[in-house]
């Protein structure tokens, strides 16, 4: 049987003092068949002259201007030629086997359409993502964020959906669900794409097997992070949750954003803590975009309100 060819794709923003110790552990990957390919957001630090010198075999996409890790993903997608489709910060390094792990993961798992990651921070210790989470208060966050890594964390499991700084898609579930959102332009796109994908009957298993270590940080955070975390997850909640589990989690959605508004207010003096502010009022003047955007997404579901509703895992006490 053939290997089917993996696709790496490596977002990129004047990254060259991170690209190497990326690059190098793709080069080195022990599966046979990989392609990697850098999507370049039109960096200005020498970026394309680090690939020519010291990476020929790898593919890079410069692009006209940056369209944010949404859009310069896409445009790295739509230049893979794999049939499964990995994607890779350019702050991360993965472990020799991971592509490995993720085709082994999408063959095993007819029916998966993605793979999320044991993704560890810098110490190599510790647990930045071991797949995402949509929390019933409308919130996303990160299994596993901040927890030692441990035997817990070693068993493979469905999970609602994979971070995309360390994630592999199969190219069938891509084509049926869409790429990224390109509004989202940075933060919660994979998020918003494993709702898609999970309306659709797409499960994520999580492999652990398929290890990377994260430096976390290294192309964004701060007050972008703020307010566009602060931003997207309206316009996610507003487009993908069902219309039938509204009336039964609005409360507790609102009381969410009403607590982060809260707590944004006290550290006001905080550059972060107005950038949220700023992104929370932000989606709520573009709800009714997002409201007529939803349509479109409902009409195509496959799965059950009971269904989605079981994906949610409860919020923290």
């Amino acid at each position: 049987m053939v290997a089917p060819l993996a696709s790496v794709i490596v977002p990129s923003l004047n990254g060259s003092h991170l690209l190497p110790a990326c690059l190098d552990s793709l080069v080195n990957q022990s599966y046979s068949s990989v392609e990697v390919i850098v999507a370049d957001g039109a960096s200005a630090d020498g970026t394309a002259a680090l690939l020519a010198r010291r990476y020929p075999s790898v593919r890079l996409l410069t692009l006209r201007r940056n369209l944010g890790f949404a859009g310069n993903v896409n445009a790295g997608l739509r230049a893979a030629r794999g049939e499964v489709l990995c994607l890779l910060n350019n702050d991360a390094r993965a472990d020799a086997d991971w592509v490995a792990a993720c085709v082994e993961t999408l063959a095993r798992h007819s029916e998966a359409g993605s793979v999320a990651s044991k993704v560890l921070y810098a110490d190599g210790r510790t647990i930045n993502s071991a797949g995402d989470l949509m929390c019933r208060d409308g919130a996303a966050r990160q299994r596993g964020n901040a927890r030692p890594d441990a035997p817990e964390w070693d068993q493979a499991m469905s999970v609602f959906g994979a971070s995309g700084g360390a994630a592999a898609y199969r190219r069938a579930m891509l084509a049926d669900v869409g790429l990224f959102d390109e509004a989202f332009f940075m933060y919660l796109e994979d998020v918003d794409l494993a709702f898609r994908a999970q309306l659709r009957g797409w499960p994520c298993v999580y492999q652990p097997l398929a290890r990377v270590v994260h430096l976390g940080g290294a192309s964004g955070g701060g007050q972008l992070e703020s307010f566009y975390n602060g931003r997207n997850l309206i316009r996610l909640l507003a487009r993908d949750l069902p219309t039938g589990l509204v009336p039964r989690l609005l409360p507790s959605i609102a009381r969410f954003q009403t607590r982060r508004a809260r707590d944004a207010l006290v550290a006001w003096r905080g550059s972060a803590a107005r950038a949220t502010l700023r992104g929370q009022l932000a989606g709520l003047a573009e709800l009714p975009r997002y409201l007529a955007e939803r349509a479109s997404i409902q009409r195509r579901r496959r799965v059950s309100d009971r269904a989605i509703f079981e994906l949610l895992s409860p919020a923290p006490a």
